[in-house]
């Protein structure tokens, strides 16, 4: 496990914008950074990016969070294989403590096969470099093939020995989980029992996530085997759809260049990267997949690619363009003079000479098409109309309505039709693509429906078999209040779409729904504004004041995750207190330091009388002080929510991601001033009213509870029941008064 210091580390070195920049091409904008979202079809830019808080966010369909939570989600990663990743790098070296059988027990199947990966690959590396089989037989073809030592290393190619079970064995020797083994895809087991290497006597090409994790293997044969190439099969960790060879080498350079290549097998991607053509990615041999291009897209929206120039390759180019325009890319296609693919044509040509190449033949995908499907068609008028409505279609395809008008006045000019006659086979088109987009997303949508039903049932029959669970805390006032969760966010751009509650779930009611929405904003303050002052002059803190509040009146939410990030955030609080000192003394020899700059280059250059040099001295310092007042009121503001939204709970991260950009209706006072700058008297309004609220509420709850006692009370016990309800009647009408002088009008806040 690793140390709790070391996470400290890790929290403190990742940037946001760094670190999502390895998976999305993000452009400034104002304070923040935006970018498509890489975790759905995203058309416009939707997912922003804030430093100073270190946050990601797409206001489309909700996900983000921390830099770790982030790398969690689109690498599908459990909480310590994020944190390992950011701490490779940032190149921080982690302190882990031993772990528990109970923890060991608990790792994840998934994590436990991305090590098995990467044993693996050091092995078949290992293999290449120090066994002579290796070197006379691996590291030869390798060389022969032109690829360099740089090249080898980079892309950790290797060699699996000629032995039916030499990887086996060194994975058993080294404590590796044998059906793990069969699970990834690098051992089977015969019909007689009999254990053996699915890759044994081929040179090995590792396959890579975006991260740089060892997610599968290809390898090829050297002998006269039947299949020249074997690739890992699909598992929990590795899916084709999804996976692109050479994307971890590639992705900064596709990034910095806003361009894109695309070939079709490994030694195409090593030798183009070894030309110096590093922005080179590959399919891996299967066909182009939305999933290839959504990740793509994240990246740049200019793509190349290259084919052969036999007829496999040109159909092959014609059949991924659709797919392609259909995001709203900007594709061109190279052919490469036949017999050439791109791997031999980089070997036979300097980086120039390729750099002239595809300048000079690159083209436009309608050039490109017309001039295959034109070919040899000019006597054919059936086949030239087959042709043109191909092309009709793919311009079809374009999801901007001003690039396919431009295209459509290019077919017009290169077909010789009237504008009419393209114009509106262009839209028939574009009819039926919607058409057909539309039925797909709903076979997609029943399917989730269905899947959605599944988990349902199965939750029904969890109850049944083993009860409610463990009870809930005592509620407040002896409220009886049902286990509820935190609410869920619907997508802004969504309108909200009421789901039936299952079977075995009780819809809360309007008192409980109440209570839920009063603990809900309370939370959020805490989280929020923690660490930040509510009464300046007496330096109290929101969750100091809070703790108080709750403790004196013996309140406790009645929601689990509410209370469990009440008690994290009183935890945290105690480590602020020494961080905020380590923090403001780095801020005092700042300070110092610019002050002292400030004052040298005055005094350098002003001739005065003493009083007027001190004059200028006490505006410097002023003026230095106001320069670190932001940052030490974001470091205040920012603490909780930096350690919880990197929190190792599931819920806990989801809720706090939640909060920090929340999607509820929340009461208009705190609607209309929430995403406001909060100075205390603003703070203290707000969290004030929260408060009295929440209190206001289970007041309310308990007099409704009793009112319906009463109805069927006796006698003695109704008059201790209309005590107790006029009891409460007048603490709630001397509460409801405090809350009237507490609650401040937002519109007297500015």
């Amino acid at each position: 496990m690793i140390d709790r210091q070391t996470v400290e580390k890790i929290l403190d070195a990742a940037d946001i914008v760094d670190v999502v920049s390895d998976y999305v091409a993000l452009k400034k904008r104002g304070a923040n950074w935006v970018g498509l979202c890489p975790f759905h079809n995203d058309r416009k830019p939707s997912f922003y990016v804030t430093r100073t808080k270190g946050f990601c966010k797409c206001f489309s369909c909700g996900e983000g969070g921390s830099p770790v939570n982030f790398i969690m989600k689109i690498e599908n990663m459990s909480y310590p294989e994020a944190l390992r990743y950011l701490a490779k790098k940032y190149h921080i070296e982690i302190q882990e403590k031993e772990i528990t059988d109970e923890e060991r027990q608990q790792q994840s199947e998934q994590e436990s096969m991305f090590v098995i990966n990467e044993f693996a690959m050091n092995f078949f590396e290992k293999q290449l470099h120090e066994s002579q089989e290796g070197l006379d037989i691996g590291l030869s073809y390798f060389r022969e093939r032109g690829f360099s030592d740089e090249s080898i290393h980079n892309f950790h190619l290797g060699y699996s020995p000629d032995k039916p079970t030499a990887l086996h064995e060194a994975a058993v020797k080294a404590g590796y989980n044998e059906e793990l083994l069969i699970k990834v895809g690098l051992c089977g087991k015969d019909d007689r029992g009999h254990w053996y290497d699915k890759f044994k006597g081929r040179v090995i090409f590792p396959i890579f996530t975006k991260s740089g994790k060892v997610v599968a293997f290809g390898g090829r044969t050297l002998h006269n085997h039947h299949a020249k190439y074997i690739n890992s099969p699909e598992s929990a960790i590795y899916h084709k759809r999804k996976t692109i060879y050479g994307l971890a080498q590639a992705k900064r350079e596709i990034a910095k260049l806003d361009k894109c290549f695309i070939v079709e097998g490994y030694a195409d991607v090593i030798s183009m990267h070894q030309a110096g053509f590093k922005n080179v990615i590959a399919t891996s041999g299967t066909a182009l997949t939305k999933e290839h291009i959504y990740t793509i897209r994240n990246l740049t929206n200019n793509v190349t690619e290259l084919f052969d120039g036999d007829e496999a390759g040109i159909k092959a180019a014609i059949k991924g363009v659709d797919m392609l325009l259909k995001q709203d890319l900007n594709i061109k296609v190279l052919v490469l003079p036949s017999p050439e693919d791109p791997d031999s044509f980089a070997q036979n040509h300097s980086a120039s000479e390729i750099t002239d190449y595809i300048n000079q033949n690159e083209q436009d995908f309608i050039d490109f098409k017309t001039d295959v499907l034109l070919k040899d068609c000019e006597r054919d008028p059936i086949a030239r109309a087959k042709a043109i409505e191909s092309v009709l279609r793919s311009v079809a395809n374009i999801p901007n309505q001003i690039t396919r008008n431009v295209y459509a006045q290019v077919c017009v000019n290169k077909f010789h039709l009237s504008e009419s006659v393209i114009v509106n086979q262009i839209e028939r088109y574009r009819a039926q693509i919607k058409e057909e987009d539309w039925k797909n997303e709903e076979r997609e949508r029943k399917q989730r429906e269905l899947d959605t039903k599944r988990k349902a049932e199965a939750a029904t029959t969890a109850v049944e078999v083993s009860g409610q669970g463990d009870p809930l805390p005592p509620p407040p006032f002896d409220v009886n209040i049902p286990p509820a969760s935190y609410p869920q966010e619907v997508p802004a751009t969504q309108p909200p779409v009421p789901q039936p509650a299952p079977s075995f779930q009780q819809q809360p009611s309007a008192h409980e729904s109440a209570l839920q929405k009063c603990e809900y904003e309370v939370i959020q303050y805490m989280v929020k504004y923690g660490c930040s002052f509510i009464f300046e002059y007496e330096q109290l803190t929101v969750i100091e004041w809070l703790t108080k509040e709750i403790t004196d009146d013996n309140h406790r939410f009645t929601i689990p995750l509410y209370q469990k990030l009440y008690k994290l955030c009183q935890e945290l609080f105690s480590d602020f207190t020494v961080a905020f000192s380590n923090f403001m003394q780095s801020v005092e020899e700042k300070k110092h330091q610019l002050y002292t700059q400030e004052i040298e280059q005055f005094r350098s250059s002003f001739e005065g009388n003493v009083a007027e040099i001190e004059r200028k001295e006490e505006e410097a310092k002023q003026s230095v002080d106001a320069q670190f007042e932001n940052e030490i009121s974001e470091y205040r503001q920012n603490f909780i929510f930096k350690h919880l939204s990197s929190h190792p709970d599931d819920d806990v991260r989801e809720i706090v991601n939640e909060i920090c950009l929340p999607k509820h209706s929340l009461s208009k006072i705190h609607a209309e001033i929430f995403s406001q700058h909060m100075d205390s008297q603003r703070l203290l309004a707000l969290v004030s009213a929260s408060l009295f609220n929440w209190k206001l509420t289970i007041i309310e709850i308990k007099i409704s509870q009793l009112e319906t006692e009463l109805k069927s009370a006796t006698i003695d016990r109704q008059f201790e029941i209309l005590k107790k309800i006029q009891e409460l009647t007048t603490y709630r009408k001397e509460l409801a008064k405090l809350t009237g002088e507490r609650v401040v009008n937002p519109k007297n806040l500015n």
